[in-house]
């Protein structure tokens, strides 16, 4: 699903990623683990198509998109979940949510939009009201459905569950967990693998810009 193949880039100058290779099979959930400053969003935003490469190749489905846009991602099925959520503020849940769509100049998908509440009833709950008046848990559980509106294929979360209370990381969990049933490719950030170990089919470990494989402690 998704093939990254030494990528390097550099910001400002400075190396963050160093010769980067992972990859995702088809409906594995994957994670991605390493300390603040690693390298973790940069290696998102450079499969996402949002930070330039400085050397390396990308493939999602067997296509390379090395010097593609970033819109592509989305029309190919890839959703996005930033870590910081980048909602708009005075859009309501819903607007937010069906963004992507509206962005590719698509029709909305009633079926595809009633499946993203099912799996969220709560944010079903609440689709009228504006994103800036929702809590910082409520919004990440936004973001993973405007993520999930156009992620048929393969799903980019990048610290699903910073700064979240308790209870609302372990309902991101679960929501995570069930997709696992939806044949979906799923990649994974986090500082450390406490919330998302029993989510996991594979690990990697990024450091200082360069990940390496590595072994998931047994169940």
């Amino acid at each position: 699903m998704l093939e990254a193949r030494n990528l390097s880039v550099s910001i400002a100058g400075t190396p963050i990623l160093r010769n980067a290779a992972l990859t995702i099979e088809r409906g594995t959930t994957v994670g991605l683990i390493g300390r603040n400053g690693a390298g973790k969003t940069t290696f998102m935003r450079t499969v996402m198509g949002l930070q330039k490469l400085s050397s390396g190749q990308l493939a999602i489905q067997g296509k390379y998109l090395t010097e593609a846009p970033a819109h592509t991602r989305a029309a190919m099925g890839v959703g996005y979940m930033p870590e910081d959520r980048r909602l708009i503020p005075e859009f309501n849940v819903e607007e937010n949510i069906l963004l992507p769509l509206y962005a590719l100049g698509q029709k909305p998908d009633p079926a595809r939009l009633r499946w993203v509440y099912d799996l969220m009833p709560e944010i079903a709950r609440f689709a009228d009201r504006k994103a800036l008046s929702l809590s910082g848990g409520q919004q990440k559980l936004v973001a993973l459905g405007r993520a999930l509106i156009v992620g048929r294929n393969l799903l980019l979360l990048d610290e699903p569950f910073e700064g979240v209370a308790p209870a609302l990381a372990q309902r991101l969990i679960e929501v995570i967990a069930a997709l696992r049933g939806e044949g979906l490719s799923v990649l994974l950030s986090e500082s450390d693998h406490v919330h998302s170990s029993k989510l996991l089919d594979r690990l990697y470990v990024i450091e200082r810009g360069e990940i390496e494989r590595a072994q998931l402690a047994a169940a």
